[in-house]
């Protein structure tokens, strides 16, 4: 009896502790667009700490789709890059425990070259 007792409390510690590493975690998810309101591919797309830290990077999908995973609960910036040209910087974005939360990045249009 107290052996199935101590293997019951074994199994509920592990899965608290397996609970405990996923607490707290969100994703953020967008589209990055061009000045016409169209998706665009490959764009590098850059988040970070609303204090500055942690800053990581990904690019967009051929749907003009990123998705950053497992973000800890809390208060972001979010910007893109692509030829040449970065988008202002979305801050203090709220990525949740348990949820997605997501964002628009339009890239300005392109300079007009002088000749």
């Amino acid at each position: 009896m107290k052996r199935s007792v101590y293997l019951v409390l074994a199994v509920v510690a592990l899965a608290c502790a397996a609970a405990a590493d996923v607490k707290g975690l969100g994703t953020l998810a967008g589209t990055v667009v061009n000045a016409s309101g169209k998706p665009v591919a490959d764009v590098r797309v850059t988040i970070q700490g609303a204090d500055g830290t942690m800053p990581q990077s990904t690019t967009t999908n051929s749907q003009g789709r990123f998705f950053f995973p497992e973000l800890k609960n809390g208060y972001y910036d979010v910007r893109a890059y692509h030829n040449g040209a970065w988008t202002q910087w979305k801050h203090n974005i709220e990525v949740k425990t348990g949820k997605q939360t997501e964002v628009k990045l339009q890239l300005p249009s392109p300079a007009k070259k002088s000749k």
